[in-house]
């Protein structure tokens, strides 16, 4: 065991130079002023204070919380009933549907959304709704697969049961399928709220810069504006509420577990 132990040590690294060390620079560029040289780095929370201070950034970082919310609500009422369709078919059939669901996201995302941005160029439609077109396409095959595992797994004894019992198929969805879907669903959401909420190609694409969310601001002050500590700043700000939302998601995700066993 100890020579395989020996085998994490270039994850290791990798982890470190990947993620550790790009994190530990943005908190640096976060706390401290623009133009420091390594020598002479001057903190402040000035950053925090100028996102805060200005109405016009917490409102687009409410837009994009919003817009992730409604996305994942839309993933969900749409998710579900197909993902139950699909755990109804028989197993050959039920591979096609996945196999149908999963073939476009076998091309690039971005190569996609470009697909989408020819399709709706010519359409009289607002600016919101392209994006949220091109955001519910983008991650709805995330909730279709999440859900459909875990209806996949349920124990078939277990809908006998219920009928057995006098339940009809409302009941017996109300208080056996659907409890027992519930992680699925968490996962889904963990797999669409997080990556929308922080997604900077599909509203710059779509919503041709009239539609502008939290990624596209650190976008702008990392490419454009060049000011890297205010969008370390909000990158920051960004990570925190996913930590956050992690947690939530995490949180509930043990809760129906605990509930269903």
């Amino acid at each position: 065991m100890k020579n395989f132990s020996k085998l994490i040590y270039p994850y290791l690294v990798w982890m470190v130079i990947m993620i550790v060390l790009p994190m530990l620079m943005i908190v640096l560029y976060a706390i401290t002023k623009q133009g420091n040289s390594v020598l002479t780095l001057q903190f402040t929370l000035q950053n925090f204070a100028r996102f805060f201070s200005d109405d016009i950034f917490p409102s687009v970082l409410w837009r994009s919380l919003k817009m992730a919310f409604l996305t994942t609500i839309i993933c969900i009422l749409v998710g579900y009933p197909c993902a139950y369709f699909m755990a109804k078919l028989k197993p050959n059939s039920a591979a096609v549907m996945v196999l149908l669901i999963t073939l476009p996201m076998w091309i690039n995302m971005l190569v996609r959304t470009y697909a989408w941005r020819g399709i709706l160029s010519s359409e009289l439609i607002s600016a919101e709704l392209r994006v949220y077109i091109g955001m519910v396409y983008n991650f709805l095959p995330f909730m279709i697969l999440q859900i459909y595992t875990a209806l996949s797994k349920i124990d078939k004894n277990l809908l006998i049961a219920a009928n057995d019992l006098g339940a009809n198929d409302r009941e017996t969805f109300m208080k056996v399928t659907l409890p027992l879907s519930l992680s699925g669903v968490v996962s889904g959401i963990t797999l669409v709220f997080l990556p929308a909420v922080s997604s900077f190609f599909i509203p710059k694409l779509l919503g041709g810069g009239q539609y502008v969310l939290i990624g596209n601001l650190i976008e702008d002050y990392f490419i454009s504006t060049g000011d890297w500590n205010f969008g370390s700043a909000i990158s920051l700000i960004m990570a925190i509420i996913i930590l956050i939302s992690m947690y939530i998601t995490k949180k509930l995700d043990r809760e129906t577990k605990e509930v269903t066993d």
